[in-house]
C-alpha cells in the first residue's frame, strides 16, 4: 500500500437523493451534476479524477484545491444541484415533486439525503479500489444499466479505458499522487 506523501485533500463522495428516490433517471438530471462539476472545475475548485451518477446517488472521486474546504464546496454542490433539480420538476410539473416535499424549519422540499458519504483516500491502493467500484456500479446486476463499465455515459469509466474525456473537466489520478 502506497501511502500519499501529505493531507492530500482527495476524497471519496456520496450523495443519495431523498428515500433513496430515482430523481437523477432523467437525463435533465444527470447533465445538472455534469454541468455542476464542469463550472466547480473551471472555477478551480475541484478536480474531479471519478465519477458515476446513478438513478437515485452519485459517486465522486475529487480532489479539493487550496484554499477551498471540502465542506464549502460539498455544500455548494450540493445545494445547487438541488435548487435546478426542483426547478426542473416543477417546470415539468412532476409527480415526484410530491415526493420530496419535506416538513423541516429551512426547506420545503428536499432533494438529497443529510449527511452525505465522505472521506478521505490517503492511499493509492484505496483510491483505485473506489475508483473501480464507481466504475463496476453501472453493470451490477441490481442496475444493469450497461453491459461494460465503458459503455455507461455518465460515468468516469471511459476515460480510463481509452482516454476520452467527454465531459471536458476529468483529471486521471495520476496527475494528483
Amino acid at each position: 500500500m502506497v501511502s500519499f506523501r501529505t493531507s492530500t485533500d482527495l476524497y471519496f463522495f456520496t450523495a443519495t437523493n431523498l428515500y433513496w428516490i430515482k430523481l437523477l433517471e432523467d437525463s435533465t438530471h444527470k447533465n445538472i451534476i455534469i454541468e455542476s462539476l464542469s463550472f466547480l472545475c473551471k472555477e478551480r475548485r475541484v478536480k474531479v479524477l471519478g465519477f458515476v451518477i446513478m438513478p437515485n446517488h452519485i459517486h465522486l472521486i475529487w480532489y479539493i484545491l487550496a484554499p477551498h474546504k471540502r465542506s464549502n464546496v460539498q455544500r455548494d454542490f450540493l445545494k445547487y444541484t438541488a435548487q435546478q433539480i426542483k426547478f426542473n420538476l416543477i417546470k415539468m410539473d412532476s409527480p415526484l415533486l410530491d415526493d420530496i416535499v419535506v416538513r423541516a424549519k429551512d426547506r420545503v422540499c428536499q432533494i438529497w439525503e443529510r449527511n452525505s458519504l465522505s472521506f478521505e483516500l490517503d492511499n493509492t491502493e484505496t483510491l483505485i479500489q473506489k475508483l473501480n467500484y464507481i466504475h463496476n456500479n453501472p453493470v451490477q446486476e441490481k442496475w444493469s444499466l450497461a453491459s461494460l463499465p465503458g459503455e455507461y455515459y455518465f460515468s468516469s469509466a471511459k476515460f480510463y479505458e481509452t482516454g476520452t474525456d467527454d465531459f471536458g473537466f476529468m483529471t486521471h489520478f495520476s496527475e494528483i499522487i
